[in-house]
């Protein structure tokens, strides 16, 4: 029987790979024989996470067009055409404000969104057409369990990650009929990444009160769901939010 879920001749884009669960996803994909690029803001994290994995490090800000049509068209250039996209790149908050709606200014929004929301759709932007043309592609937009359950005193972060759900479902009807291009999401609990740096720490322990597991996640545990997600085998689920959480969400 041969191996599954291998990845052989394929070129991989994990956004925001140079740590966390990007970085834990780009080694796991490696390790199935694609070829990664590691997009990360931090040419030393990117620079480094590809070096180890022979991948293509990819440094830019997802938010800018042009930044996107640089990155993208060196790791078509240095790898081939993109078939799996990682949409993993996001922010909890603006430092320092985890705070009631009523408190947060306008530019708390627009941080959250611009990054979280508006940068993956230009990362689908740059990779579809492709896709489409070869008639093949997997997409896997990380979203959160906060675009569920809504968390207090993340009202940004909560609601862009309901927007990555919703428009996964919506990106995946869109794509009905155009070859065998699948586009998923994952919703993680509390992972014990650098993202948590970002929050009081009475926030963090409020979420994890609520996770029937009693533990944060693994970054590995993640990168081994979005493995599937990004595999041929993968082909009959397409729109779905696949929850990764410890219990704390069975719907």
């Amino acid at each position: 029987m041969t191996e599954q879920f291998r990845l052989d001749g394929q070129v991989a884009v994990v956004t925001g790979g140079g740590q966390g669960i990007g970085e834990a996803v780009c080694r796991r994909l490696a390790s199935a024989g694609a070829k990664v690029g590691v997009f990360d803001m931090s040419a030393d994290n990117a620079n480094r996470v590809a070096k180890d994995i022979g991948g293509v490090p990819m440094v830019g800000d997802l938010t800018k067009e042009a930044d996107l049509d640089r990155v993208f068209g060196e790791v078509v250039k240095a790898a081939g055409p993109v078939s799996i996209l990682v949409n993993n790149a996001g922010v909890a908050s603006r430092k320092g404000r985890d705070v009631p709606i009523w408190e947060s200014v306008r530019e708390d929004w627009e941080y959250v969104m611009n990054i979280n929301v508006t940068g993956l759709v230009l990362c689908c932007k740059a990779v579809l057409p492709g896709m489409i043309e070869k008639k093949y592609g997997r997409v896997i937009n990380i979203a959160s369990i906060a675009g569920k359950e809504g968390n207090p005193k993340m009202g940004p972060y909560s609601a862009s990650k309901a927007a990555v759900i919703c428009l996964t479902k919506s990106l995946s009807k869109e794509l009905v009929g155009k070859g065998d291009i699948c586009v998923n999401s994952v919703a993680p609990a509390v992972i014990q990444t650098p993202i948590l740096d970002q929050l009081d720490p009475a926030q963090i322990n409020m979420m994890l009160s609520k996770i029937p597991l009693g533990r944060t996640g693994k970054p590995d545990e993640v990168a081994n769901l979005i493995h599937f997600l990004s595999s041929r085998e993968c082909s009959f689920t397409t729109g779905f939010c696949f929850d990764i959480s410890g219990g704390r969400a069975t719907y």
